[in-house]
């Protein structure tokens, strides 16, 4: 039974995602019939922290603390994912992990458990902005860069900001039933589960680099994406053999041609449900999908969640 949370902070702490663990945890809500946690913040150096955004915090708990922990949460903070970390805490983590204590990183905050090994072999959760650093420093851990949060029990990561508030109501859904989650959602003013993950927020401009014979070629099909094009129909404009010039399509872009005209499919789709009007009919018309079920088809797979759900989170609901 979940009832100890502890949220362990180092120099340079996000105040908003430290903040989402005091709010989910933190907060006596027994007048409702909710569950109170023994919640404590802790610091792993010394009792005061800055945070990044220029203030102070400071607490009387140092890591002895996270020994009685049921939960141990480490939000984000700045410069987590280039900095090393005191023994001492890795230490701390790694017992609690042997003992069956949860631990739940929020954002950059995966990469102090990552340092600890704990996510070696195991699947995690990171900001999309962090997901190629992260693979880099640990080669071990398997990132998964487009969920919101990954459930690797006893290890329960999250992406970027708000997603810490999708993990930690996972949490209380998990150990104490859908109905306190959504009892604490309503009192935040937020879903108690969002559909899709980090795919519709994620910044995909195109890999630059040399296009010494393809240029003309991704001008001419960024510009008519609305029609069907082959192979054969490709290698003719650039005047080269077909199997050649998916060869060297494929060194000069690193994908695929039927990959590459996708991709910009659903980019200009995105452009069109954030700054237009333009109905589904249209926008599938106009991308090359042809009707708005193959735009919904290759839209959810590409991005995780549909046209309509997209246009509301980027436009707001007048919109859709």
């Amino acid at each position: 039974m979940l009832k100890n949370v502890a949220a362990v902070l180092l120099d340079g702490v996000h105040p908003f995602e430290l903040g989402v663990v005091c709010e989910v945890f933190g907060i006596d809500r027994s007048e409702e019939g909710l569950p109170v946690y023994d919640f404590a913040v802790v610091s792993a150096e010394g009792p005061t922290l800055s945070t990044h955004c220029g203030f102070t915090v400071s607490t009387p708990h140092g890591l002895e603390r996270l020994e009685e922990a049921d939960l141990i949460a480490v939000p984000a903070g700045e410069t987590y994912a280039e900095r090393d970390y005191p023994p001492e805490l890795l230490d701390a983590l790694r017992r609690a992990v042997a003992r069956g204590t949860r631990v739940l990183s929020v954002c950059s905050g995966v990469f102090v458990l990552a340092a600890a090994g704990l996510l070696d072999g195991r699947r995690c959760a990171v900001h999309w902005h962090h997901a190629e650093q992260l693979t880099r420093r640990h080669p071990r851990v398997t990132v998964e860069p487009d969920v919101l949060y990954m459930d690797e029990d006893p290890l329960i990561t999250s992406a970027g900001t708000a997603a810490g508030i999708d993990a930690c109501l996972h949490i209380v859904r998990k150990e104490q039933g859908p109905e306190v989650a959504n009892k604490i959602a309503r009192r935040m003013v937020v879903p108690p589960h969002r559909d899709g993950g980090q795919a519709q927020y994620i910044e995909r401009p195109l890999p630059e680099g040399p296009c010494d014979t393809m240029g003309e070629v991704l001008v001419w099909m960024e510009a008519h994406l609305d029609e069907e094009v082959t192979v054969e129909q490709l290698a003719a404009r650039a005047h080269m053999a077909p199997r050649t010039f998916a060869r060297r399509f494929q060194q000069e872009t690193g994908t695929t041609p039927y990959r590459w005209i996708l991709r910009q499919r659903v980019l200009l789709a995105q452009r069109l449900l954030e700054g237009t009007d333009e109905t589904m009919d249209s926008i599938a018309w106009r991308t090359g999908f042809g009707t708005a079920a193959a735009l919904r088809h290759q839209f959810g797979k590409a991005l995780g969640t549909t046209p309509a759900a997209y246009r509301r989170t980027f436009r707001g609901p007048r919109a859709a």
